[in-house]
């Protein structure tokens, strides 16, 4: 059994056998032999490594003849060496023999002291080597498994995704129904994997490092996302531990559920808006169910990430997705914001964009002035949806009032040819903007003059605003929400939305994280917008507390330079009110 420590990003518990992704792209079925005997899953093992040793021969004999680079061709003459390595030939056997392990499974654990051997070295180059053993047990797996493959599209069995990182077009094709949990080696908390276990309410652990070199597909875990622990092959005593722990927090659950419908207002009569995040129309009921007022949030993006093979949606399925969402409302208010794609979010088939720096560079907006056509189309999609509902149109990363002016005149020329269509719409359809980067920060009283409402994105806004990468595990520590530089610009943000007398909601990862909830109100901040499956515990936090109260505890926390103090003061603050929603540290 090992135990490791990363960050928790989605609240829960589960226990499931590993599909690791990285090293295989496929689930092993089994983990020990049933039907067969251990001779007989050695000449299978024996026979794979034949079959193996034949696919990477003849690619290499097929790069010589097309490739001039004479070093390409030695890469395969390395795997050749791998999948010739006596040793783990002799440990793979020995596992079939002495545990009965089925030959993938035996492939998998034989190789994982090679891949750890790696990745320890100092020398970048050969820790690089360990893509070239994890190539060469994808190869063997595959035919090894042959025709009983499970991939990640099509899963059998309920798992738990053992992965690097998943990119967001892989997370948005994931079986809802089949991933029960996440554990990643990347990642951070407002990672978009992060991000995706929310929406799809399920446990997940990120910034764990190498949990990928040390799990195998077909292991059991345990990913534990309310303290940030995945503990690999645990033993009876953890397993009946944690099925406790487990039935403890859907007991939790069923409490919260009982609040659902109830207001949220604050112990002094303040009423907030709570609404729910979603990628996907179907999210909707998530939400409602767990008392959401409507959706702040409707990443669009996602309709361009779903396809295989991914092709630009149409006006229609634009409009199709839209109307969903809105006859699953009613009444509720709809905020879609318009496609927000670039930097690591592209459909598949584009085979992304090489710039040095693709958060800095052509995502949101800019991407959509660059291609006119995709921004036309949804916006021509909204504004028909705009008759079945309370539709709001949210602009995505915007830097300057001229980006502003520019994207209104494209609602307006679609509104126009809308008219000369004689097609149906809200003309006084609502137009906000995305707070996050901090040149709108800074000039928001200005933004507010020409604009309906506010959403704050703290995910970006805080990455800019500190020069952090909320992917890297590297600088992770560096991403923190409590930043002095952070809280006064939220600050100004408050104020400004507030003195032109325009809503200011908050749809970014900090508006759920409840260290945060006394803050925020304390602040101003009156709109949360945030996970369907953080809603409840929300409510009950914002059920819990008086203005004056939060008033009093932002005011403390102005007044601290301490990120890491800041964000004790605030997660003390909150645990008198709310301890139950603290799973003590062991």
């Amino acid at each position: 059994m090992e135990i490791k420590r990363g960050i928790p990003v989605s609240p829960g518990v589960v226990i499931k056998r590993a599909f690791v992704l990285d090293t295989e792209d496929v689930r092993i079925p089994r983990r020990h032999f049933i039907d067969t005997d251990a001779g007989g899953e050695i000449q299978r093992l024996r026979s794979a490594v034949i079959a193996t040793r034949a696919d990477i021969a003849a690619i290499r004999e097929k790069i010589l003849k097309e490739v001039s680079d004479s070093s390409v061709p030695n890469i395969f003459a390395l795997h050749l060496a791998i999948l010739e390595d006596d040793q783990f030939i002799r440990d793979a056997e020995k596992l079939i023999r002495e545990r009965n392990y089925s030959a993938e499974y035996s492939v998998s654990r034989a190789l994982r002291p090679q891949l750890k051997r790696i990745q320890g070295l100092r020398d970048e180059y050969l820790r690089e080597r360990a893509g070239d053993v994890r190539d060469v047990e994808r190869r063997l797996l595959k035919n090894l498994l042959g025709q009983r493959r499970e991939d990640l599209q099509h899963l059998v069995h309920e798992v738990v995704i053992v992965a690097r990182d998943l990119t967001p077009s892989q997370t948005a094709n994931l079986d809802r129904n089949k991933v029960r949990g996440f554990a990643t080696d990347a990642g951070g908390r407002t990672s978009h994997t992060a991000i995706v276990a929310r929406a799809l309410e399920i446990p997940a652990v990120v910034g764990l490092g190498d949990v990928t070199t040390d799990v195998s597909g077909g292991d059991w875990v345990i990913i534990d996302g309310n303290r940030g622990l995945v503990i690999v092959s645990p033993d009876e005593k953890t397993i009946r531990k944690y099925e406790s722990l487990e039935h403890e927090y859907h007991e939790k659950e069923v409490q919260l559920a009982e609040i659902r419908d109830l207001p949220a207002i604050t112990l002094d009569g303040e009423r907030i808006n709570l609404y729910g995040n979603i990628e996907f129309p179907e999210e909707v009921t998530a939400a409602l169910n767990g008392g959401a007022e409507g959706i702040g949030l409707y990443r669009t993006e996602f309709l361009y990430l779903r396809e295989q093979p991914a092709v630009a949606p149409t006006e229609r399925e634009h409009f199709e997705a839209y109307t969903k969402a809105l006859n699953l409302l009613g009444d509720r208010p709809l905020v879609i914001r318009t496609l927000d794609l670039g930097a690591d979010k592209f459909p598949p088939d584009a085979g992304g964009q090489f710039e040095k720096n693709p958060f800095l560079g052509s995502r949101s907006l800019r991407y959509c002035f660059q291609h006119p056509e995709l921004l036309n189309t949804q916006l021509r999609a909204i504004l028909r949806a705009s008759v079945f509902g309370k539709v709001r149109i949210l602009l995505p990363m915007v830097s300057t009032l001229q980006e502003l002016r520019r994207a209104k005149e494209f609602i307006a020329n679609a509104k126009a040819r809308l008219d000369a269509e004689g097609v149906a719409f809200e003309h006084k359809i609502p137009v906000g903007i995305m707070i996050e980067v901090p040149s709108a920060a800074v000039t928001a009283g200005d933004f507010a003059k020409e604009s309906d409402f506010f959403s704050i994105g703290t995910n970006d806004l805080i990455q800019y605003t500190l020069a952090v990468d909320r992917g890297n595990p590297h600088v992770a520590d560096l991403y923190n929400p409590a930043h002095p530089a952070i809280l006064s610009l939220l600050k100004h943000v408050f104020k400004a939305g507030h003195t032109a007398g325009i809503p200011v909601a908050m749809c970014g990862e900090m508006s759920g994280d409840l260290d945060y909830t006394m803050l925020l109100l304390g602040l101003g901040l009156r709109v949360f917008s945030v996970s369907p499956i953080m809603l409840p515990e929300l409510k009950k936090v914002i059920r819990s507390v008086s203005i004056e109260q939060c008033k009093a505890v932002a005011e403390a926390a102005m007044k601290l330079d301490d990120p890491l103090a800041t964000l004790n003061l605030l997660r003390g603050e909150t645990r008198k009110v709310v301890p139950e929603a603290y799973f003590d540290e062991e």
